[in-house]
Protein backbone atom coordinates (compact mmCIF):
# COMPACT_ATOMS: atom_id res chain seq x y z
CA UNK A 1 0.00 0.00 0.00
CA UNK A 2 1.12 3.47 -0.76
CA UNK A 3 1.27 5.59 2.21
CA UNK A 4 -1.00 8.96 0.92
CA UNK A 5 1.66 11.19 3.51
CA UNK A 6 4.51 10.23 1.87
CA UNK A 7 2.63 11.30 -1.58
CA UNK A 8 1.97 14.51 -0.23
CA UNK A 9 5.73 14.85 0.16
CA UNK A 10 5.90 14.09 -3.11
CA UNK A 11 4.13 16.88 -4.43
CA UNK A 12 5.87 19.26 -2.46
CA UNK A 13 9.00 18.67 -3.68
CA UNK A 14 7.29 18.57 -7.56
CA UNK A 15 6.46 22.18 -6.71
CA UNK A 16 9.57 23.26 -4.86
CA UNK A 17 12.07 21.52 -6.57
CA UNK A 18 14.74 20.77 -3.57
CA UNK A 19 14.06 18.84 -0.61
CA UNK A 20 14.97 21.87 1.85
CA UNK A 21 12.62 24.40 -0.10
CA UNK A 22 10.01 21.21 0.24
CA UNK A 23 10.67 20.79 4.23
CA UNK A 24 10.23 24.25 4.94
CA UNK A 25 6.59 23.95 2.95
CA UNK A 26 5.56 21.15 5.01
CA UNK A 27 7.30 22.26 8.40
CA UNK A 28 9.46 18.91 8.40
CA UNK A 29 13.53 18.51 8.32
CA UNK A 30 15.36 17.81 4.93
CA UNK A 31 16.41 14.66 6.39
CA UNK A 32 12.56 13.84 8.00
CA UNK A 33 11.63 14.48 3.52
CA UNK A 34 14.19 12.44 2.52
CA UNK A 35 13.47 9.60 4.56
CA UNK A 36 9.59 9.56 3.41
CA UNK A 37 11.03 10.17 -0.41
CA UNK A 38 13.15 6.95 -0.03
CA UNK A 39 10.03 5.33 1.75
CA UNK A 40 7.57 5.81 -1.13
CA UNK A 41 10.28 4.59 -3.53
CA UNK A 42 10.45 1.18 -1.84
CA UNK A 43 6.90 0.99 -1.58
CA UNK A 44 6.13 1.34 -5.06
CA UNK A 45 9.60 -0.17 -6.59
CA UNK A 46 10.49 2.39 -9.07
CA UNK A 47 13.27 5.12 -8.82
CA UNK A 48 10.85 8.71 -8.39
CA UNK A 49 13.92 10.97 -8.38
CA UNK A 50 16.69 11.78 -10.67
CA UNK A 51 19.25 13.98 -8.25
CA UNK A 52 21.58 16.49 -9.64
CA UNK A 53 23.66 17.82 -6.49
CA UNK A 54 21.05 19.81 -4.36
CA UNK A 55 18.16 19.90 -6.99
CA UNK A 56 16.38 16.93 -7.84
CA UNK A 57 13.91 16.47 -10.84
CA UNK A 58 10.95 13.75 -10.96
CA UNK A 59 11.45 10.50 -13.22
CA UNK A 60 9.15 9.46 -15.71
CA UNK A 61 7.80 7.54 -12.90
CA UNK A 62 7.97 10.08 -10.39
CA UNK A 63 5.69 12.45 -12.79
CA UNK A 64 3.18 9.44 -13.36
CA UNK A 65 3.23 9.13 -9.49
CA UNK A 66 2.22 13.34 -9.01
CA UNK A 67 -0.65 13.38 -11.58
CA UNK A 68 -1.71 10.35 -9.17
CA UNK A 69 -1.27 12.32 -5.94
CA UNK A 70 -3.17 15.39 -6.99
CA UNK A 71 -5.72 13.16 -7.90
CA UNK A 72 -5.89 11.37 -4.11
CA UNK A 73 -5.55 14.81 -2.27
CA UNK A 74 -8.19 16.28 -4.52
CA UNK A 75 -10.38 13.48 -3.10
CA UNK A 76 -9.64 13.85 -0.13
CA UNK A 77 -10.32 17.60 -0.18
CA UNK A 78 -13.82 16.39 -1.71
CA UNK A 79 -14.49 13.92 0.89
CA UNK A 80 -13.61 16.44 3.46
CA UNK A 81 -16.34 19.09 1.57
CA UNK A 82 -18.66 16.14 1.30
CA UNK A 83 -18.76 15.77 5.25
CA UNK A 84 -18.59 19.07 6.25
CA UNK A 85 -21.50 19.38 4.48
CA UNK A 86 -23.47 16.81 6.07
CA UNK A 87 -22.49 18.61 9.36
CA UNK A 88 -24.00 21.88 7.95
CA UNK A 89 -20.36 23.36 7.91
CA UNK A 90 -21.92 26.93 9.03
CA UNK A 91 -18.98 26.87 12.00
CA UNK A 92 -15.21 27.08 10.95
CA UNK A 93 -12.55 28.88 9.88
CA UNK A 94 -11.12 29.98 6.49
CA UNK A 95 -7.71 31.12 5.72
CA UNK A 96 -7.72 33.85 2.91
CA UNK A 97 -4.32 34.63 1.07
CA UNK A 98 -4.92 38.23 -0.68
CA UNK A 99 -2.56 41.39 -2.11
CA UNK A 100 -3.47 44.31 -0.40
CA UNK A 101 -5.75 46.30 -2.88
CA UNK A 102 -7.91 43.35 -3.28
CA UNK A 103 -8.05 43.29 0.84
CA UNK A 104 -9.35 46.66 0.56
CA UNK A 105 -12.02 46.15 -2.61
CA UNK A 106 -13.42 42.70 -1.89
CA UNK A 107 -11.67 41.04 1.02
CA UNK A 108 -12.77 43.47 4.02
CA UNK A 109 -16.29 44.12 2.36
CA UNK A 110 -17.17 40.25 2.48
CA UNK A 111 -15.71 39.75 6.21
CA UNK A 112 -17.99 42.57 7.45
CA UNK A 113 -21.09 41.02 5.64
CA UNK A 114 -20.23 37.45 6.82
CA UNK A 115 -20.05 38.91 10.82
CA UNK A 116 -23.27 39.73 10.19
CA UNK A 117 -24.47 36.76 8.00
CA UNK A 118 -22.60 33.89 9.34
CA UNK A 119 -21.01 35.05 12.34
CA UNK A 120 -20.16 31.72 13.28
CA UNK A 121 -17.39 31.56 10.35
CA UNK A 122 -14.15 33.06 10.74
CA UNK A 123 -12.42 34.42 8.08
CA UNK A 124 -8.48 35.04 8.33
CA UNK A 125 -6.83 37.21 6.18
CA UNK A 126 -3.16 37.54 5.34
CA UNK A 127 -1.25 40.19 3.45
CA UNK A 128 0.10 38.05 0.63
CA UNK A 129 1.25 39.32 -3.02
CA UNK A 130 -0.63 37.19 -5.59
CA UNK A 131 2.61 35.17 -6.80
CA UNK A 132 3.08 34.23 -3.49
CA UNK A 133 -0.17 33.02 -2.48
CA UNK A 134 -0.49 30.04 -5.00
CA UNK A 135 2.41 28.04 -3.41
CA UNK A 136 0.65 28.81 -0.11
CA UNK A 137 -2.33 27.45 -1.64
CA UNK A 138 -1.44 24.72 -2.42
CA UNK A 139 1.08 23.91 0.32
CA UNK A 140 -2.54 23.81 2.27
CA UNK A 141 -1.14 26.99 4.60
CA UNK A 142 -4.58 29.02 3.34
CA UNK A 143 -7.89 27.66 1.79
CA UNK A 144 -8.16 30.27 -0.99
CA UNK A 145 -6.19 32.39 -2.88
CA UNK A 146 -6.67 35.84 -4.09
CA UNK A 147 -4.63 36.34 -7.60
CA UNK A 148 -3.97 37.90 -10.74
CA UNK A 149 -5.22 35.04 -13.56
CA UNK A 150 -2.12 35.85 -16.07
CA UNK A 151 -0.02 34.51 -12.61
CA UNK A 152 -2.34 31.23 -12.46
CA UNK A 153 -1.77 28.66 -14.91
CA UNK A 154 -5.27 27.44 -16.36
CA UNK A 155 -4.08 23.77 -16.76
CA UNK A 156 -3.16 23.53 -13.26
CA UNK A 157 -5.48 21.20 -12.16
CA UNK A 158 -4.85 21.29 -8.85
CA UNK A 159 -7.17 24.33 -8.44
CA UNK A 160 -10.08 25.46 -9.08
CA UNK A 161 -10.45 29.21 -9.93
CA UNK A 162 -13.45 31.75 -10.63
CA UNK A 163 -13.30 35.42 -11.71
CA UNK A 164 -13.95 38.30 -9.32
CA UNK A 165 -12.93 41.60 -11.22
CA UNK A 166 -11.07 43.19 -13.84
CA UNK A 167 -9.33 46.59 -13.41
CA UNK A 168 -7.10 48.33 -15.79
CA UNK A 169 -3.79 50.19 -15.71
CA UNK A 170 -3.51 53.77 -15.15
CA UNK A 171 -0.32 56.29 -15.24
CA UNK A 172 1.29 58.40 -11.88
CA UNK A 173 3.07 61.13 -13.59
CA UNK A 174 4.57 63.73 -11.30
CA UNK A 175 3.18 67.13 -10.91
CA UNK A 176 5.70 69.04 -12.49
CA UNK A 177 5.60 66.38 -15.82
CA UNK A 178 4.63 67.82 -19.55
CA UNK A 179 1.70 65.26 -19.80
CA UNK A 180 0.59 66.37 -16.26
CA UNK A 181 -3.14 67.48 -16.65
CA UNK A 182 -3.61 65.18 -19.58
CA UNK A 183 -7.19 63.49 -19.77
CA UNK A 184 -5.23 60.57 -21.16
CA UNK A 185 -1.57 59.64 -21.59
CA UNK A 186 -0.28 57.86 -24.69
CA UNK A 187 2.70 55.40 -23.13
CA UNK A 188 5.11 55.27 -26.62
CA UNK A 189 5.56 59.20 -24.75
CA UNK A 190 6.74 58.02 -21.57
CA UNK A 191 9.71 55.94 -23.32
CA UNK A 192 12.27 59.01 -22.15
CA UNK A 193 11.42 58.65 -18.76
CA UNK A 194 12.56 57.03 -15.42
CA UNK A 195 10.45 54.70 -14.44
CA UNK A 196 9.04 53.12 -10.91
CA UNK A 197 8.10 49.46 -11.04
CA UNK A 198 7.54 46.54 -8.68
CA UNK A 199 10.68 44.04 -7.96
CA UNK A 200 11.19 41.29 -10.53
CA UNK A 201 8.74 38.13 -9.56
CA UNK A 202 5.86 40.87 -8.44
CA UNK A 203 3.65 39.89 -11.69
CA UNK A 204 2.62 43.37 -12.11
CA UNK A 205 6.23 44.24 -13.50
CA UNK A 206 5.72 41.66 -16.31
CA UNK A 207 2.70 43.54 -17.09
CA UNK A 208 4.19 46.74 -17.42
CA UNK A 209 7.05 45.82 -19.36
CA UNK A 210 4.64 44.20 -21.58
CA UNK A 211 2.77 47.05 -22.13
CA UNK A 212 5.95 49.84 -22.81
CA UNK A 213 6.94 46.89 -25.21
CA UNK A 214 3.94 47.06 -26.90
CA UNK A 215 4.15 50.48 -26.93
CA UNK A 216 7.56 50.51 -28.91
CA UNK A 217 10.66 51.16 -25.93
CA UNK A 218 11.81 48.93 -22.92
CA UNK A 219 11.37 51.03 -19.71
CA UNK A 220 14.08 52.79 -18.12
CA UNK A 221 13.59 51.30 -14.71
CA UNK A 222 15.56 53.52 -12.06
CA UNK A 223 13.34 52.99 -8.67
CA UNK A 224 11.44 49.94 -7.32
CA UNK A 225 8.62 48.97 -4.66
CA UNK A 226 5.93 46.71 -4.26
CA UNK A 227 4.44 49.12 -2.32
CA UNK A 228 2.16 51.12 -4.28
CA UNK A 229 1.95 53.71 -1.74
CA UNK A 230 5.34 54.04 -1.53
CA UNK A 231 5.77 54.19 -5.91
CA UNK A 232 2.76 56.41 -5.72
CA UNK A 233 5.09 58.79 -3.20
CA UNK A 234 8.13 58.41 -5.85
CA UNK A 235 6.54 59.58 -8.50
CA UNK A 236 5.26 63.00 -6.39
CA UNK A 237 8.26 63.08 -5.57
CA UNK A 238 9.82 63.63 -9.40
CA UNK A 239 11.56 60.17 -8.93
CA UNK A 240 10.11 58.69 -12.37
CA UNK A 241 6.47 57.83 -13.92
CA UNK A 242 4.47 54.08 -13.18
CA UNK A 243 1.88 51.99 -14.39
CA UNK A 244 -0.20 51.24 -11.83
CA UNK A 245 -3.68 48.81 -11.13
CA UNK A 246 -6.26 51.55 -10.65
CA UNK A 247 -7.62 50.04 -7.43
CA UNK A 248 -4.39 50.10 -6.11
CA UNK A 249 -3.92 53.87 -7.12
CA UNK A 250 -5.75 55.77 -9.22
CA UNK A 251 -3.89 57.69 -11.94
CA UNK A 252 -4.30 58.88 -15.51
CA UNK A 253 -5.95 56.77 -18.16
CA UNK A 254 -4.29 55.13 -20.89
CA UNK A 255 -5.19 56.23 -24.27
CA UNK A 256 -6.02 53.62 -26.51
CA UNK A 257 -6.56 49.68 -24.98
CA UNK A 258 -5.37 49.83 -21.39
CA UNK A 259 -3.31 46.67 -20.11
CA UNK A 260 -5.50 44.85 -17.83
CA UNK A 261 -5.30 43.11 -14.21
CA UNK A 262 -7.88 40.24 -14.34
CA UNK A 263 -8.25 38.95 -10.39
CA UNK A 264 -9.58 35.41 -9.64
CA UNK A 265 -10.23 33.66 -6.61
CA UNK A 266 -8.45 29.91 -6.02
CA UNK A 267 -8.97 27.25 -4.07
CA UNK A 268 -7.39 23.43 -4.18
CA UNK A 269 -9.74 21.46 -6.14
CA UNK A 270 -12.18 19.24 -4.19
CA UNK A 271 -12.55 21.94 -1.57
CA UNK A 272 -14.66 24.26 -4.23
CA UNK A 273 -17.91 22.49 -2.75
CA UNK A 274 -16.70 23.20 1.22
CA UNK A 275 -20.23 25.08 2.96
CA UNK A 276 -17.54 27.65 4.44
CA UNK A 277 -15.56 27.93 1.14
CA UNK A 278 -19.17 28.73 -0.51
CA UNK A 279 -19.92 31.20 2.12
CA UNK A 280 -16.38 33.13 1.63
CA UNK A 281 -16.68 32.61 -2.19
CA UNK A 282 -20.31 33.96 -2.15
CA UNK A 283 -19.60 36.93 0.21
CA UNK A 284 -16.89 37.61 -2.03
CA UNK A 285 -18.88 37.61 -5.25
CA UNK A 286 -21.42 40.02 -3.51
CA UNK A 287 -18.75 42.59 -2.53
CA UNK A 288 -17.74 43.16 -6.51
CA UNK A 289 -21.24 42.87 -7.35
CA UNK A 290 -21.79 39.34 -8.95
CA UNK A 291 -24.77 37.35 -7.97
CA UNK A 292 -24.30 34.18 -5.05
CA UNK A 293 -23.79 30.81 -7.10
CA UNK A 294 -22.68 27.29 -7.02
CA UNK A 295 -19.42 25.96 -7.65
CA UNK A 296 -21.62 23.99 -10.39
CA UNK A 297 -22.63 27.36 -11.59
CA UNK A 298 -19.10 29.02 -12.08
Amino acid sequence: MIDPRRLRVLRALADHGTVTAAAQALHLTPSAVSQQLAALESEVGHELLRRRGRRVSLTAAGELLVRHANAVAAELERAQATLAAFGSGATGRVEVGSFASAITQVVAPALAALRVSAPDVTLRVRDVEGHASVPLLLDGEIDLAITEEYRLRTDDRRLTRFPLYTEPFDVLLPPVHPLAGRAEVDLADLADDDWVVTLPGNPVRDVVQLACEQAGFAPRITHTSDDFRATGALVRAGAGVALVPRNAVRGVPVRGTAPLRRVVAAVRRGSEDHPLIGLVRNALLAAVGQPARTYSES
